[in-house]
């Protein structure tokens, strides 16, 4: 049995509920920007992907007009930092709905630390930042897509299982981040399995169907 929903019928805040209770878990961009008056601010938004590979490029949705979407369109750049598991509390804190003119680092007592290339700083105790440059700011609905093209990263040495220069990669145990869920749920990572994918040509691989 399944339950049939029209978003119309369940209105906007409902069908908003649902979406995010659905679409899970949701990786958290911690976007640092820095407005036109030289307020560092810092906010969680936890719709939030990669968008392109080459030339490497990630996103955020701003419902509303937020500060991040502000600054990153005067100034044309932002910071994603990783929202991780020992930093929960600090990243719920920084959703917090402070005036524009309160910068979320002081308030909540994070360390700003300059970027490399861009003027809005990173957070010192993240793991990990992508500076980035705003590619586009795309208007759909009551929201806005913000995709930014990646200029620079800087990751915790530590966090590497080996040299990144000759294919080590973050650990996930390294990394802790955090995700969201839906009500005021967020989750850490749990159960790691790990597959590799079937070339057509090797098919059907490692696979077996379910029997009925």
């Amino acid at each position: 049995m399944r339950t049939d929903l029209d978003p119309a019928g369940l209105g906007v805040r409902g069908f908003y509920r649902l979406l995010t209770s659905v679409v899970v878990p949701r990786p958290i961009a911690w976007v640092s920007t820095r407005s036109a008056a030289g307020v560092d601010n810092l906010a969680p938004h936890s719709f939030f992907t990669v968008s392109c590979v080459d030339p490497p490029m990630v996103q955020f949705t701003s419902v509303g007009v937020k500060d991040s979407l502000t600054n990153a369109r005067d100034t044309g750049e932002f910071v994603v930092c990783l929202a991780t598991e020992p930093l929960f509390e600090q990243v719920n804190a920084t959703g917090t709905d402070f005036p524009a003119g309160v910068s979320e680092f002081a308030e909540v007592g994070l360390t700003a630390e300059p970027s490399a290339l861009v003027a809005p700083p990173r957070v010192a105790e993240s793991p990990v930042a992508l500076e980035c440059r705003l590619e586009q700011a795309l208007t759909l609905g009551d929201s806005t897509v913000v995709i930014g093209r990646v200029v620079h990263a800087s990751v915790r040495t530590d966090v590497f299982d080996g040299d990144p220069h000759d294919g080590g990669l973050p650990t996930i145990a390294g990394l802790a981040p955090l995700a969201r869920l839906g009500r005021d749920e967020w989750s850490t990572v749990g159960e790691l399995r790990e597959i590799t994918r079937i070339p057509y040509r090797h098919w059907p691989g490692h696979y077996s169907a379910p029997t009925a």
